[in-house]
């Protein structure tokens, strides 16, 4: 499906990454791209590979406009977000089966991460949202000072309390951040559909 419309598959698209780029080709060719994908109901990030193990029966795609650069940078910011909690709940669990020197540097490349999603938003125009230079300074903000209290915890040969960190303190952090870019999504989203101009949300 895309965009709600059955798509008729050549003969050789038979795995779920041949058919993704069979929808990508079709969208391009309509001046549009993949901004959200699902494989039997279950959502797939469209900047990774399609893995799957066994059999499926449907594929879903919904495209937007190329023109539609907020809600493509949205988008991405989300597959950021998404990524960094991944890595964040592998690094809880890696850190304690290592040894004080390597789970450090699991957390200084993992920081190094944090600020992508915001980066992501700076690119958003101005008058995309009326608080989007107050809330990408907020969470700048914010970054720093998870940054600082997780690093306090690398003074210590003990990484429980980094382990702890990255749960109590990262992942909350990306949870928020990702639902206020959702629904901050879905707001430009009903927007446009309504032929709402984005200044005025």
């Amino acid at each position: 499906m895309l965009d709600g419309v059955t798509v008729k598959l050549p003969p050789e698209c038979c795995s779920p990454n041949a058919i993704r780029c069979h929808l990508e080709m079709l969208a391009l060719e309509k001046q549009r791209v993949l901004h959200s994908l699902s494989m039997d109901g279950v959502p797939v990030n469209p900047a990774l590979p399609m893995a799957h193990h066994g059999g499926f029966s449907r594929i879903e795609a919904e495209t937007v406009d190329l023109e539609d650069t907020s809600v493509l940078l949205l988008n991405t910011a989300l597959q950021q977000i998404d990524h960094a909690r991944e890595c964040v709940e592998t690094a809880i669990t890696l850190v304690l089966i290592n040894d004080a020197c390597v789970a450090h540097e699991l957390w200084w490349n993992l920081a190094r991460q944090l600020k992508q999603p915001v980066l992501t938003l700076s690119l958003l125009p101005d008058n995309c949202h009326t608080s989007l230079t107050q809330l990408r300074r907020w969470q700048l903000e914010q970054i720093a000072a998870i940054i600082r209290d997780v690093g306090e915890t690398c003074h210590s040969a003990d990484v429980i309390p980094l382990s702890n960190a990255l749960e109590n303190r990262v992942l909350p952090w990306l949870q928020k951040l990702g639902e206020l870019i959702s629904l901050w999504r879905e707001t430009v989203m009903a927007g446009s559909r309504l032929g709402i101009e984005s200044d005025a949300l």
